[in-house]
């Protein structure tokens, strides 16, 4: 795409100024900018930032929510040339260090006085930041800190400069080429420092355009921007396709309003983790549990033809005149009042992605009459590579390649990738460059897997994870972890499983049990708990889970390849895992290393035979002190199923 970010945003404000580009909710009420607004603005912020000393070629680091000043900050950081570099805003001021250090960071963009804090925690740390700009004024009036200074002084200085140098802000973006840096993401550093991942304007404004064709996507969608922009899934949804399509992207107030701003709002166009899916419908089915029998009843009676109904319909297949008038009688009183009570009324389109998606949990949101899909990419990718085509959704796979992608599968089952959304680099980092990149284009995703006979791509597993059982009744058997976790968090009562079994005779598993689900289930049935590690060892939600694990044995025992990487033995954990406490990822990932690691004494007593195992755990609380969880956890054996042959 022969365009940059800056020019994109000039084509908006000149041929459409007065039409809305953002909304940010404030105090209750939502508050529209323009394009015209947002040219301005992001104007104001690059001369204020050449005034302070940033040029071409430099990192800026952006830390903090979505919000309209976040992103005119990116794009003047890009109108000069400049790279911005978005941050966890939940991530701990010592995760912060080698991005800002690595990327030679002078300039931070900073929300508010939480994120401001953890700069200048690390101030010492990171010499080269000269320059921290606060957006949230709230708890800063007193700090004197040198090179501290609102984004509003910045702005002042900005419009000074720009009325005395009125073809500065044009001229610089002019400069820029399609092949220029446009951003940097870094990974989660799940097996040691996170790497900079560079794209240029053109592999990101490349992968926006050609998602956007897929899905016909118009300047019409309106957007809700609540995950992190630091992700690069939000950061293509919310940023790079709403500068390519010229849709209307809305901020949220905070977390805790997501979920009426949602309601809201009402996008056309939604973007979300299988987790956000399943805690939207485990609220639901918490509601309709303590809902009365009448209504119970007939929720029940319409989704019961809603999933027998629904997904044809959404696919275009033929359905029968009765069915059809029956489930049109579901849409007006159970279906349609559903998807406005979650805020989907209007979606045209909806993704998932990041995680696999429940077949359950799939079909459920497409019978009710939303148009939920998969992709397939990550950060490397520019996010699009693999899209489900409106009547050709699955649960098992995750798409078709898109325009301008190829795939091939390697000998050892490996997904490789050429597209022009590729990377151009890690950076400083030419050995992991030359790891992931070969010399003829194809990128190694390190995900194993195998495209089928209709053309889409179904993803097993990371190769470097598929591994196999060694000894026993099943030798030599394959077995996939994240199959395996993905498949027991299908159920809403668990919300993260930890599997374990290469090179051993048996699968064990470390399960987190869902607090709320699992809460209310305890509470109907008056069972009396102090809190999540009393519960999580209650004798009922052993039973429970125990039946959750034995479903998906009865599942895995039906596929040839994966029989024998059914759970022998569980137990369910006393604590969260939490990416404070270094167990998860940034965007939720299970660090599996690292957990087998701290909680080898469970491990052990998995493999060993024990019925139960004490363990105290050392914790970090929300306001950076340590504490200590303790417990004796138990452990249970699952039922195994023997393998379910294919019929002939």
């Amino acid at each position: 795409m022969e365009t940059s970010f800056p020019r994109l945003l000039a084509h908006h404000a000149g041929t459409r100024p007065g039409e809305a580009a953002m909304r940010e909710k404030e105090y209750g009420i939502w508050q529209t900018l323009t394009w015209a607004d947002m040219a301005e603005m992001v104007m104001h912020v690059a001369c204020g930032l050449h005034q302070a000393g940033l040029k071409s070629g430099e990192h800026m680091v952006v830390v903090g929510a979505n919000r309209p000043r976040l992103y005119a900050t990116m794009l003047a950081a890009q109108s000069l040339g400049a790279i911005p570099v978005p941050l966890y805003q939940d991530a701990a001021a010592a995760e912060c260090v080698f991005p800002i250090n690595n990327a030679e960071v002078r300039f931070v963009f900073a929300e508010d006085q939480e994120q401001v804090d953890k700069m200048l925690e690390i101030r010492e740390q990171c010499p080269g930041i000269v320059a921290i700009f606060y957006d949230e004024p709230r708890g800063l009036r007193k700090y004197k800190e040198p090179g501290l200074s609102a984004l509003d002084a910045l702005i002042e200085a900005g419009r000074s400069f720009a009325l005395a140098h009125s073809d500065f802000f044009r001229t610089e973006i002019e400069k820029a080429r399609p092949d220029d840096v446009a951003a940097m993401f870094f990974t989660s550093g799940t097996t040691g420092n996170p790497k900079g991942v560079v794209h240029t304007h053109r592999t990101l404004l490349d992968r926006a355009k050609a998602g956007a064709d897929f899905d016909k996507l118009t300047s019409r969608e309106e957007v809700l921007a609540y995950l992190p922009p630091a992700w690069i899934g939000q950061n293509i949804f919310s940023y790079a396709q709403w500068l390519a399509c010229g849709y209307v992207v809305n901020c949220p107030e905070s977390a805790s309003t997501v979920v009426i701003d949602l309601k809201e709002i009402g996008p056309t166009y939604y973007f979300a983790p299988p987790r956000v899916f399943e805690g939207l419908l485990t609220t639901v089915m918490i509601r309709m549990e303590d809902a009365g029998w009448t209504k119970r009843r007939m929720f029940q009676a319409f989704m019961d033809v809603a999933k027998r109904v629904g997904p044809a319909l959404m696919d275009r297949r033929p359905v029968g005149a009765l069915d059809r008038l029956t489930y049109a009688l579901g849409n007006l009183f159970v279906y349609g009042p559903l998807r406005n009570n979650l805020g989907f009324s209007r979606v045209r389109v909806a993704y998932t992605a990041g995680e696999a998606i429940g077949p359950d949990l799939f079909t459920f949101y497409r019978s009710i009459g939303i148009n939920l899909k998969q992709l397939y990419g990550s950060t490397e990718t520019a996010v699009f590579v693999c899209l489900q085509p409106d009547d050709q959704a699955r649960a098992d796979t995750v798409g078709v390649p898109i325009s301008g992608v190829e795939i091939k599968v390697a000998e050892n089952g490996e997904i490789l990738v050429r597209s022009a959304g590729l990377l151009k680099e890690y950076y400083k980092n030419p050995a992991a460059t030359a790891e992931v990149l070969t010399a003829d284009g194809w990128y190694h995703t390190s995900d194993a897997g195998f495209v089928d006979a209709q053309g889409h791509l179904k993803i097993i597993d990371r190769v470097k994870d598929v591994g196999r059982i060694r000894g026993g009744t099943n030798d030599g058997a394959m077995f996939a972890p994240k199959y395996v976790e993905n498949k027991l968090k299908f159920f809403p009562y668990i919300k993260e499983a930890v599997a374990y079994g290469d090179g051993r005779e048996q699968v064990c598993v470390m399960i987190n049990i869902d607090i709320d689900a699992v809460g209310n289930w305890a509470e109907r049935r008056n069972l009396p708990y102090a809190g999540y590690t009393d519960l999580a060892q209650k004798p009922d939600v052993y039973q429970l889970i125990k039946e959750c694990v034995e479903k998906v044995n009865a599942d895995l025992a039906c596929d040839e390849r994966l029989a024998g990487s059914q759970v022998s033995r569980f137990l369910v954990l006393h604590k969260e895992l939490d990416a404070d406490d270094g167990e998860l990822t940034r965007t939720n990932k299970v660090r599996r290393g690292f957990i087998a690691e701290k909680y080898q004494l469970l491990v052990d007593a998995l493999y060993g035979g024990k019925t139960e195992q004490f363990i105290e755990t050392q914790v970090k609380f929300e306001d950076g002190r340590t504490g200590s969880v303790s417990a004796t956890l138990r452990i249970d054996d699952a039922r195994i199923f023997p393998p379910v042959k294919a019929a002939a």
